[in-house]
């Protein structure tokens, strides 16, 4: 939808969980030589100013990174998440946020690539000139699903795709679960991560369980599902209750990092007393 600013949510509870996830996977892939191929389908801006009129309107990164700016007694994966939005700014204060292209940025290494799209003509041009002399980065203003076809699999048979669109189209849950099964119909082996919203909606609720048996079906190496709890509805029953992160093919290290993560980011993250983090795991 041409109208979603991720601007808004930049550094959220969503973001935390979506994007600590990402990393988690991605220094795991950089723990064999060859090269991966990172594809972000909802690229956004790259990185986002918290000063800025759009993420000062609700102030949304104070519930998120803003809790865990200063803590030091961060699980390892979290400490390595945020500590790569540390230097996202260097100046010791929190005022940017990195989006997914900007921590891949600072993870990619000469071998690797990243491909990343973005609708939005103004979030393209910020991220086309923040990413402009990346080696391996390419940034299209075009549709990431119906990329799929030309970037998977990539010729190194590494690779990652990072779903996350902001759902304000309920034809998007029906979408992410076509991109699902084309990219593991593609690239059975390849690492899929969906982010997913947690609200009072249908669609919502039953994504995650059509993911599942997707992939089931479909990956060679399980799933795993994180899911992550911090608010209640209002009395109308709208809002984002919290938010999850779908693997598809994980890496096998990523469940023993996540366990002790999630209880954390419930407690730390809650705004609410039912507040929880768990992991849900299937292997083939």
């Amino acid at each position: 939808m041409l109208a979603y600013r991720h601007a808004f949510h930049a550094g959220n509870h969503a973001d935390v969980l979506k994007h600590a996830v990402l990393v988690a996977v991605l220094r795991y892939m950089n723990l064999k030589d060859k090269g991966w191929r990172l594809v972000d389908t909802h690229a956004g801006a790259g990185g986002y100013s918290l000063q800025s009129a759009y993420a000062r309107q609700h102030a949304e990164y104070e519930a998120g990174i803003g809790r865990l700016w200063a803590r030091k007694d961060l699980p390892p994966a979290l400490a390595d998440y945020v500590g790569l939005v540390r230097a996202f700014n260097p100046d010791g204060q929190l005022h940017q946020y990195p989006g997914s292209p900007a921590l891949a940025q600072r993870l990619m290494r000469p071998q690797d690539q990243l491909r990343c799209y973005e609708l939005h003509p103004t979030d393209h041009k910020i991220l086309a000139s923040f990413l402009e002399g990346t080696q391996g980065a390419e940034v299209a203003m075009a549709d990431g699903f119906a990329a799929l076809k030309s970037q998977l699999p990539p010729p190194t048979r590494r690779g990652v795709l990072l779903i996350d669109p902001s759902y304000e189209l309920k034809t998007d849950y029906a979408r992410v679960l076509a991109a699902l099964r084309e990219a593991l119909t593609r690239f059975a082996e390849g690492t899929v991560i969906v982010w997913l919203p947690q609200l009072q909606l249908l669609e919502a609720a039953q994504l995650p369980q059509r993911l599942k048996a997707s992939a089931d079906s479909l990956a060679k190496k399980g799933w795993l599902h994180a899911a992550l709890n911090v608010a209640e509805a209002d009395a109308r029953g709208f809002g984002m209750l919290g938010s999850s992160v779908f693997v598809a093919n994980p890496p096998h290290t990523l469940a023993a990092t996540l366990k002790p993560l999630m209880p954390f980011l419930a407690e730390a993250l809650a705004q609410c007393d039912s507040a929880r983090g768990r992991v849900e795991v299937s292997t083939r």
